[in-house]
């Protein structure tokens, strides 16, 4: 386990390309072993060859990612204030933080857990999932990954992010990478093996479920054993209710949660609309939508893994260090996306047809929606790295308005206003044509915010 001063080399000196390599590379991995595992279910599930298995598994998509929701308002908020405190050198404020987001994070997921077995079939049919073929299924599947399994998927996300905030970030990528790898192992040995043959849904909810209880051990038992070596304290403690923690951990999660939050709700309305045009059409948004969660997925990892060095070094005072971190960080997201971007406008319909094993409409369909899907990559990478370095510096207002803007305000009107003019395919057009003008947004923000901050520093070393 790396000691203070290698994390304090790390944040303060040495190379930015070579900080951010070393914080950003394990997340991104990570990331990426996420979106495979998540496709795993998807590729496994489509050897059967039935459509409806593969709606069920791929409405559920938002119900399933809100966990995620709550991780990242109290890990992306917690991650955020620890970083800062030990920038600062207050160790008591970065311990006591660490308690309140996991046990807040465990109580919000207890909640959410018991309203969804409540509504489940209400919640099922809000998603898409009302297909007398689907809703059954949906059902099960949302049973066992949010009811049985949420605490432990929600668990995962959030120690990956505290682990990630002292600098740990390859210790973090392991445990999250361990979950990955554990579903896609588990996948064919419960849908193939251990379960008859028509419950291959459940079989996929059951691995997943596991892998990620089992990576939210991996993280307790580093947790517990590294205790000499680190500030992650998980005993709650009256202290981890004052020093204005839980509103500083909030305020700042908040726009992180919002933003996943949004996802899910903007991912359910698109899937409610693409319902309306048949069970092909919505079997092809749902491929569509897992593929090009690649891209997504390395945007987040970078910005998940630079995080913590852009807000240790704006509590330093160190902004120039800070200023070189956030673009040059961008930069790479970007080049990412926009490679991802290309590789899905080359081969949309091979990338699409990993999934959907068997010729019909649906193919044709995901393989075009996908298309216009990707074209957004470049615009959403360069918006969520500046929503990351909003809520790094504790800016929560001007995360939070990127954050709704970018899923919620100008999507989902888009998504019916779209649908209208170009059925069918306007409705996807509503996701590229949100994420050009929030990046466009979140640009001038950035500079607005960093220009006076920079005059600043320009003005003491004058003086």
């Amino acid at each position: 386990m790396p000691n203070q001063a290698t994390k304090t080399d790390i944040f303060e000196r040495g190379s930015i390309i070579s900080a951010i390599l070393t914080l950003a590379i394990p997340t991104v991995v990570s990331q990426i072993i996420l979106v495979v595992y998540n496709m795993a279910d998807t590729y496994f599930i489509g050897m059967t060859g039935r459509d409806d298995m593969i709606t069920a598994v791929t409405v559920c998509m938002p119900s399933f990612m809100f966990l995620s929701a709550i991780a990242n308002l109290f890990g992306v908020g917690g991650s955020s204030v620890i970083a800062r405190a030990l920038g600062s050198g207050d160790i008591d404020r970065a311990e006591n933080t660490a308690s309140f987001s996991f046990w807040g994070c465990a109580l919000v997921t207890a909640v959410y857990a018991l309203g969804a077995y409540i509504f489940r079939d209400a919640f099922v049919n809000a998603l898409g999932g009302s297909h007398p073929r689907v809703h059954g299924m949906a059902g099960s599947y949302l049973l066992i990954t949010v009811v049985i399994g949420g605490l432990g998927t929600s668990l995962n996300s959030l120690l990956g992010h505290l682990v990630r905030s002292e600098g740990r970030s390859m210790h973090a990528g392991v445990g999250i990478a361990l979950g990955g790898v554990l579903n896609i192992a588990l996948d064919p040995l419960f849908m193939f093996a251990l379960l008859p043959r028509g419950h291959e849904v459940e079989g996929a909810a059951v691995a997943t479920a596991l892998s990620n209880l089992i990576a939210c051990l991996y993280f307790l038992i580093l947790i517990r054993r590294g205790r000499s070596h680190s500030v992650l304290r998980l005993r709650p403690t009256r202290q981890c209710l004052e020093l204005d923690i839980p509103r500083d951990v909030l305020v700042t999660g908040l726009p992180a949660c919002l933003m996943t939050l949004c996802e899910n709700i903007s991912y359910a309305v698109l899937d409610k609309l693409m319902s309306g045009w048949g069970l092909t059409c919505q079997t092809g948004i749902g491929i569509a939508k897992k593929v090009n969660m690649l891209a997504h997925s390395m945007v987040r990892g970078m910005a998940q893994g630079v995080l913590p060095l852009i807000a240790y070094n704006y509590a330093k005072g160190n902004h120039r260090r800070m200023r070189s971190a956030v673009l040059t960080s961008t930069v790479i997201s970007v080049l990412l996306a926009a490679l991802c971007m290309a590789t899905s406008l080359l081969f949309s319909e091979p990338l699409v047809g990993i999934f959907i094993q068997h010729s019909s409409h649906s193919l044709t369909f995901g393989a075009v929606f996908l298309r216009i899907l990707c074209i957004g990559g470049p615009f959403s990478a360069c918006a969520y790295a500046f929503i990351s370095f909003f809520q790094a510096v504790g800016e929560s207002r001007k995360s939070f308005i990127l954050a709704v803007l970018r899923k919620g305000i100008l999507d989902i009107p888009l998504m019916f206003a779209l649908n209208r003019l170009f059925p069918i395919y306007g409705i996807v057009w509503a996701t590229p044509a949100a994420d050009i003008a929030c990046a466009a947004v979140a640009v001038v923000l950035f500079s607005a915010f960093i220009r006076p901050l920079l005059g600043s520093v320009d003005a003491k070393a004058e003086g």
